[in-house]
């Protein structure tokens, strides 16, 4: 008990640490040939996020109301052949 008591206490000392800066993420591609490695800041994902987002989200909303306006008017016509049967 005492063990994981410390554990916990060191843990919660840790982190009170002042943050660290982010590693970039690294991706490496290789072949016999040829290596790759790709580094990624991290801050990358919130800029592309932030340019992004409104041309996706206007995207999104003009599709949904693309299909509101569809199936309003689908629903408001005949069915094809008149209705009749005989």
């Amino acid at each position: 008990m005492n063990q994981r008591r410390d554990t916990y206490r060191a843990a919660l000392r840790r982190d009170q640490a002042a943050p660290q800066p982010h590693a970039p993420r690294t991706a490496t591609l290789s072949s016999r040939y040829v290596r790759i490695t790709i580094e990624v800041d991290p801050a990358v994902r919130r800029t592309v996020e932030r340019w992004a987002r409104p041309p996706i989200d206007l995207l999104a909303y003009t599709g949904t109301a693309a299909l509101r306006v569809l199936t309003a008017m689908s629903a408001k016509q005949p069915p094809p052949g008149g209705g009749a049967r005989r």
